[in-house]
């Protein structure tokens, strides 16, 4: 696809995104208890995906205290299409093996575990998600692959894990995916036929369903055992008053996810969002840049995008 229609349907998925969240960092504790328990009650309904059996062992095996690389390497390469992947991470240009990795335990210790961790988690979630049964959902996940590159660009530029923030770009939409299961009606807020720029998906899935993405997302993670940074970065990117009562993890996780946002729409032309206007500077702060990183970015991004 051509970068130019790549661009204009992210353009149209970040209209989606822009979404209202509740104010919890002014909220009393005990309305914080009730918000999470109304939460988990109308999360339960929606039927969250339980964690694949392989990242349950996969996960424990990464946060043993001696990790047997050859265990790990031995689940992930029962499973054909991990193992594929994880060859072909490895013997990516960006690592630039003289002599090709042709075994997953070769692979695995090319890429590290933290890597392969991340790696894993992401491929997964798309084969729970998968991408053949509509067109939204072919969109979402053009979109999304797309998005976490970006992700991973920006990480990459303030020196976090990229191979983490590319997993939590395609994680924290992954709420609208739950939801589009339980509701089939949900599939024109899924392609973005029911929003006419006047009113933010969250305020339309409340009003629908009384939950939103974001809080799903958030339950996604938990569910599937990741990391509580992980989890809390997904449940708070949008609540900016929030920002400075999460752990820093999380909130540069947030920040990226939204100055990569800022990215895309720089690269359409477009001026700054109401998104970018409230969380902007607070984003770029958290991640110690300014403005003008945004110009230079746009266009190394771009190509890189457009490449993958």
């Amino acid at each position: 696809m051509q970068w130019s229609t790549r661009a204009s349907t992210l353009a149209t998925a970040l209209d989606l995104h822009h979404s209202w969240y509740p104010q919890m960092a002014n909220t009393a504790h005990h309305d914080l208890q009730r918000l999470d328990s109304e939460a988990e009650r109308a999360v339960a309904e929606l039927g969250i995906p339980p964690c694949p059996k392989i990242l349950t062992g996969l996960l424990r095996e990464f946060r043993a205290d001696e990790p047997d690389l050859a265990r790990v390497a031995s689940m992930i390469g029962a499973d054909l299409t991990l193992g594929a992947a994880v060859l072909k991470t490895a013997n990516s240009s960006f690592y630039g093996l003289k002599t090709k990795a042709t075994s997953v335990q070769r692979a695995v210790a090319v890429l590290g575990l933290h890597t392969t961790q991340h790696l894993v988690t992401g491929l997964l979630l798309r084969q729970s998600f998968p991408a053949g049964d509509s067109a939204a959902m072919e969109r979402f996940w053009e979109v999304s692959t797309s998005f976490a590159e970006v992700a991973g660009f920006v990480a990459r530029e303030v020196g976090n894990d990229p191979h983490e923030a590319h997993t939590f770009a395609l994680f924290r939409d992954a709420g609208m995916l739950i939801m589009r299961r339980k509701y089939p009606v949900y599939e024109d807020l899924l392609d973005g036929s029911a929003l006419d720029g006047t009113v933010r998906i969250v305020e339309v899935e409340h009003e629908r369903y009384g939950i939103d993405h974001t809080r799903v997302g958030f339950h996604l993670a938990r569910t599937w055992e990741l990391d509580e940074d992980f989890a809390t970065a997904i449940g708070c990117h949008h609540d900016f008053a929030s920002w400075a009562n999460v752990s820093a993890a999380s909130r540069r996780l947030a920040a990226i996810g939204l100055v990569a946002e800022r990215l895309w729409i720089a690269m359409e032309g477009d001026e700054p969002d109401l998104e970018w206007t409230e969380g902007g500077a607070g984003a770029l702060s958290v991640l110690g840049v300014d403005e003008s990183a945004i110009e230079g970015w746009t266009e190394a991004v771009g190509e890189q995008v457009a490449a993958g």
